[in-house]
C-alpha cells in the first residue's frame, strides 16, 4: 500500500479598493504530484453563491493508495473583523465559514476541521506576491499558543489578550512580526491599540483510500464568498479599465452589454454604476494528477438574466437564461479561471 499526503488550497483575493468587499477565491480538491491516480472527469459548477464539484478518479496502479485529503480555505486575516463589508459570515468564531460538505461514492464523509495561523509574507507590499496553493505562509500557530493568544477570528478576543501582555512580551510579539502596537494620542483622544498581522487557514480533511485499479467518485460543495463591490463601466473602456478588459477578456460585444446593463435611467450625468463579483478558481492544480483531465465540464450561473458575465475561455455556450457551459476533453489547464459577473443596481 502506498501512502500519499493530498493537500488542497484556496487562494485569497484582495478587495477592490475602498468601495469593495473582500472575500475568498475558490478551487476544488488538489493532490500532491502523483502518477498513481488519474482524474477521469471533473464537473464544476460556479455560481455567485455556491461552488460544487463532482470528480471521477481512478487508481491506475495495482496497489491501493491511501492518504489524507485536505481542503484548506484561503488565509483570512485576523484583522478582517475591523473591515466593513467582508463577504464572510458575521460570526467569524464559527469553525466552518463556508458550509463545506463532501461525499465519496455518494456517501457523506466525516470531515475534520482544524485551523493554523500563518503570516502571509509580502502582503503589505505595493504588489503582494500571489499566494501559492501549497504555501499559505509562515506557520505561527505555536507562537500564538506560547503567548496565550486564541486561535480565532474573533478580533476583539485577540485584541484583549494582546493588550493585556506585559511590555517584554509585547516587544517579543512585535519582533516576531505577529502584531503592531500603537501608543495612541491622548491629545487627540486616540487610545492605544494593536493590530494583529497573522491570518487563519481553516482546513477540512479526511483519510481516503483509492483502491487498486478502481474508480472513486468524490463530490464537494460550499458557499461561494467571492470579493467584489461597486462597479462602473464605460464603453469604450477608459484607460484605467484596461486591466479589467484583459483580466476577464471583455470583448467589444460584452463591453457594450455591460454599459447597457448599467445605464442609469436618470441620465448619464448621474453615472452608470452597478455591483460586480470577481470570482477566481484555481484550475492548474489539476495538473498534479496522472495525465490531463479526461473530461472537463464547467457550468457557470450568472444569477439573473439581466446580469452580464465575462471570462477568458473558448467554446462558451449559453444553455439557459442565466447558465453557460464550457466542455473540454484531455484538458490540461494552462491558466486559472477568472470570472466577472456584473449586475445592475436595483431601481
Amino acid at each position: 500500500m502506498r501512502s500519499l499526503l493530498f493537500p488542497a488550497l484556496l487562494l485569497a483575493s484582495p478587495a477592490l479598493g475602498n468601495d469593495g468587499f473582500g472575500g475568498l477565491s475558490a478551487t476544488g480538491l488538489t493532490f500532491g504530484q502523483t502518477d498513481a491516480v488519474a482524474m477521469e472527469e471533473e464537473r464544476l459548477f460556479i455560481g455567485i453563491d455556491k461552488v460544487s464539484v463532482d470528480y471521477l478518479f481512478r487508481n491506475t496502479t495495482d496497489q491501493d493508495v491511501t492518504g489524507e485529503v485536505v481542503f484548506p480555505l484561503p488565509p483570512v486575516g485576523v484583522w478582517s473583523g475591523y473591515e466593513a463589508m467582508m463577504n464572510l459570515p458575521e460570526d467569524l468564531t464559527q469553525p466552518d465559514l463556508v458550509g463545506f460538505t463532501a461525499t465519496v461514492d455518494g456517501q457523506p464523509v466525516q470531515v475534520t476541521i482544524d485551523r493554523i495561523a500563518v503570516i502571509e509574507e509580502g502582503w503589505d507590499q505595493p504588489n503582494p506576491p500571489s499566494k501559492q496553493y501549497d504555501n499559505p505562509g509562515r506557520d505561527v500557530t505555536a507562537d500564538l499558543a506560547r503567548f496565550g493568544i486564541p486561535l480565532t477570528l474573533d478580533y476583539m478576543a485577540v485584541r484583549e489578550v494582546l493588550m493585556a501582555l506585559p511590555e517584554d512580551k509585547r516587544n517579543e510579539v512585535a519582533a516576531l512580526g505577529l502584531a503592531e502596537y500603537y501608543e495612541g494620542d491622548a491629545a487627540s483622544d486616540i487610545p492605544p491599540d494593536v493590530y494583529g498581522a497573522w491570518a487563519i487557514v481553516t482546513r477540512y480533511h479526511w483519510t481516503q483510500t483509492f483502491p487498486a485499479g478502481k474508480s472513486v467518485t468524490i463530490s464537494h460543495s460550499y458557499t461561494n464568498r467571492p470579493p467584489g463591490g461597486l462597479f462602473y463601466w464605460s464603453d469604450p473602456p477608459e484607460d484605467y479599465q484596461t486591466y479589467l478588459k484583459d483580466q476577464y477578456c471583455i470583448d467589444d460585444g460584452t463591453s457594450k452589454a455591460i454599459a447597457k446593463a448599467l445605464k442609469n435611467p436618470e441620465g448619464d450625468e448621474f453615472g452608470s454604476y452597478g455591483t460586480a463579483y470577481n470570482i477566481s478558481y484555481v484550475l492548474r492544480t489539476a495538473n498534479s494528477w496522472a495525465g490531463p483531465i479526461g473530461k472537463f465540464t464547467l457550468t457557470l450561473d450568472k444569477g439573473a438574466p439581466g446580469n452580464v458575465l465575462s471570462l477568458c475561455a473558448d467554446g462558451v455556450k449559453k444553455t439557459g437564461p442565466t447558465t453557460f457551459v464550457v466542455e473540454k476533453t484531455d484538458y490540461a489547464p494552462d491558466r486559472d479561471l477568472e470570472v466577472l459577473i456584473v449586475q445592475p443596481m436595483p431601481n
